[in-house]
This record gives C-alpha cells, sequence and structure tokens, in this order.
C-alpha cells in the first residue's frame, strides 16, 4: 500500500505559514527536509521505515522511555505520529509555536543508533530558538530531519509501531 505522507499545502496555509514563521519564506513550506549545509545522500531514497505512535503523550516531551529504541536501526526512517499536523491548522500561529517535542536524550539516543532520517507531524524537533541549532547538530551526525508529515495514521493502522519502507524525494539539495 502506497501512502502520501505530505502535508497539502493551500494559498491559505502558505499565507499563514508566511505570516507565523519565518523559515517559511526559505523553502521551508509545507513537508520538508531539514539537510542544513549537508548533501542528501542518493541512497537515502529509499530506506527502511519505523514509524512510532505516540498520540498519547501530551503536552510533555517525545521521551526516550517513549518508544522500543530497540527497534531503531542503522539507516533508518524514524517517524513520530502525534496527531499535532490533522488536530491544529497547518501554518497557524499554534501550529509553529506550541507544537510537540523530542527530548535532546531521546535525539542523542537516536542519532547514536546512526539512523538517516528523523520524522515528525509537526513542525520541529524543538521549538523556537532551538529549533535550527538541532536541525543542525542533527545534520552533523549524518541524519537529516523532515518535517511536517501527515498520514501517519494510516502507516500504523492502530498498532503502536509500524516497519515500512519509505521512498523520499526532495526537490533539491545543497551542490
Amino acid at each position: 500500500m502506497l501512502i502520501d505522507l505530505t502535508v497539502l499545502v493551500t494559498k491559505y496555509s502558505n499565507k499563514e505559514a508566511l505570516e507565523n514563521e519565518k523559515m517559511a519564506f526559505f523553502g521551508h513550506p509545507g513537508t520538508h527536509f531539514d539537510v542544513m549545509d549537508k548533501k542528501f545522500p542518493q541512497e537515502y531514497l529509499k530506506r527502511p521505515g519505523l514509524v512510532f505512535d505516540e498520540a498519547d503523550v501530551g503536552e510533555r516531551e517525545i521521551g526516550a522511555a517513549d518508544i522500543n529504541l530497540g527497534l531503531v536501526q542503522k539507516d533508518m526512517f524514524v517517524a513520530f505520529h502525534t496527531g499535532f499536523i490533522e488536530r491544529v491548522a497547518y501554518g497557524s500561529k499554534e501550529y509553529f509555536g506550541n507544537h510537540p517535542r523530542l527530548s535532546n536524550e531521546l535525539i542523542d539516543l537516536l542519532l547514536e543508533k546512526r539512523l538517516a532520517i528523523i520524522v515528525v507531524d509537526f513542525a520541529g524537533l524543538r521549538r523556537g530558538t532551538e529549533h535550527t541549532p538541532k536541525d543542525q547538530y542533527c545534520a552533523d551526525r549524518g541524519a537529516f530531519v523532515v518535517e511536517n508529515l501527515t498520514n501517519l495514521a494510516a502507516v500504523l493502522q492502530g498498532a503502536p509501531y509500524r516497519l515500512c519502507t519509505v521512498n523520499t524525494y526532495p526537490i533539491g539539495s545543497p551542490a
């Protein structure tokens, strides 16, 4: 089964994103990669994937105790479903300012596993001034961040986690 995980960007949501998130001006509308100053490897176009259901985490950060780290393997695409993008309008001020976060501890443990891509269904691994430095931190360690995915519940099909194959198609990367 093929499932499109990209968020639909409309004229309205794009306008909202441009008003509420300064990075939207710099190629960050909708579902996107944060490759920072790195080149996205062609072998990352198709990856073994793992999606965790974290919809019940609530207001707190998603931490290491919330997932089975033993399932995470080198070079994987690891996604976190919270349902946030389905609950809060993409592009809104709340969407960019009050989204879930992964704990710094969890991010470090994922990076130790040498995964390829960290994926979230919200605006970033961290919020505010921590957002861009954390994306760079991940890229410097060989892991890219993909933000604003949708339809992850369709991948999970009610399971707490699901293994899958993921195809990614970045529109460009630095030379």
